[in-house]
């Protein structure tokens, strides 16, 4: 049972996270999916900063592991609205706005789990 609250609460921590980014970013870029696109990117490398972490260097209970990866990363990192993103922007014509948030989520959010890992060597 603590397993499911732990998932519980983080991620709606994530989706708070989430959906408050995703207003800031509104308000600097409402013609690109930059909000999507920034939990994207910071879900990624927590989670590879964690999945390090736990793996190597620190031991934490379950839980802990739980609430951090499939709660908070979870709720925070979505790609159902990075899909929907695309959808709608090839259907408003801006295809070349689409292929280049799908390179740049792709690299980004890659790089990003990758630089959180190389990060979490560090420690």
């Amino acid at each position: 049972m603590v397993k499911f609250l732990a998932i519980f609460f983080g991620g709606g921590l994530g989706a708070l996270l989430r959906y408050s980014v995703g207003l800031l970013c509104s308000k600097i870029c409402s013609s690109f999916p930059l909000g999507t696109l920034s939990v994207n990117i910071i879900g990624s490398f927590i989670m590879g900063f964690g999945f390090f972490m736990f793996l190597e260097k620190v031991a934490v209970p379950n839980e802990v592991k739980l609430f951090l990866t499939v709660g908070f990363c979870g709720g925070l990192t979505t790609f159902s609205t990075f899909s929907l993103d695309v959808w709608n922007l090839f259907l408003s014509g801006e295809i070349y706005k689409a292929i280049l948030y799908i390179i740049l989520s792709l690299i980004l959010s890659v790089g990003a789990l990758a630089l959180g890992v190389l990060v979490a060597k560090q420690f």
